[in-house]
């Protein structure tokens, strides 16, 4: 498989758990990919930057900065997102260093926090509360579950995305309405509806 192939593979399945299953033949002719992309707001570019931001940093994380075993990497639009658990307030700052010297990164959102490592019963209902954010966005018919990344941490939910100030507080509205989430942090970048139209009709 060659490079291009790979990074836009790779974009599909990080782009929603709905097309987790039952999409591979769909994904090896390019057809997922393709319907993906045009559902997202994001450039093709940003799309396949931000890929390559959360696999290369993941990928040597651990090795770079010693004690980030536990930090989970998110990125939209090249703005980053750091979540997890690290050693000490060293270590938070080293890993926001490393991330924040990666070229194509823009800016990065640190909310590390200072402990030990999240517990398997506590990852477990944030994933549960991340699939039910995704799903109570995709019941509204006014918005767009592809237009925003969701994360959860220890039950505070992070919404990243290209969203309008109209948009804004409806997506954090619902998030805030899913049983288990304590929080909502709404990391938005703000379109104008001028520009949203100019990118739906794209």
């Amino acid at each position: 498989m060659q490079r291009p192939l790979k990074i836009a593979t790779a974009l599909a399945v990080l782009a929603s758990t709905v097309w987790l299953t039952g999409c591979v033949g769909l994904a090896a002719t390019g057809v997922a990919v393709g319907a993906m992309s045009a559902m997202d707001r994001r450039t093709i570019g940003a799309q396949t930057e931000d890929t390559e931001i959360e696999l290369r940093m993941a990928g040597g994380l651990s090795d770079a900065v010693k004690g980030a075993g536990n930090v989970s990497i998110t990125s939209f639009n090249r703005r980053v997102l750091l979540t997890g658990q690290v050693p000490d307030e060293a270590t938070k700052a080293a890993v926001q260093r490393h991330v924040a010297s990666y070229p194509p990164v823009r800016q990065v959102y640190n909310e590390l926090t200072v402990g030990p490592a999240a517990s398997f019963s506590t990852k477990s209902s944030d994933s549960l509360i991340t699939t039910r954010v995704k799903s109570e966005i995709l019941n509204q018919k006014a918005l767009s579950v592809n237009a925003v990344k969701v994360v959860t941490e220890s039950g505070v939910v992070f919404l990243m995305g290209l969203v309008t100030e109209r948009e804004g507080p409806a997506y954090a509205g619902v998030a805030s309405r899913v049983p288990g989430v304590t929080r909502v942090v709404t990391l938005f970048e703000y379109i104008t509806e001028d520009e949203l139209k100019r990118i739906v009709s794209q």
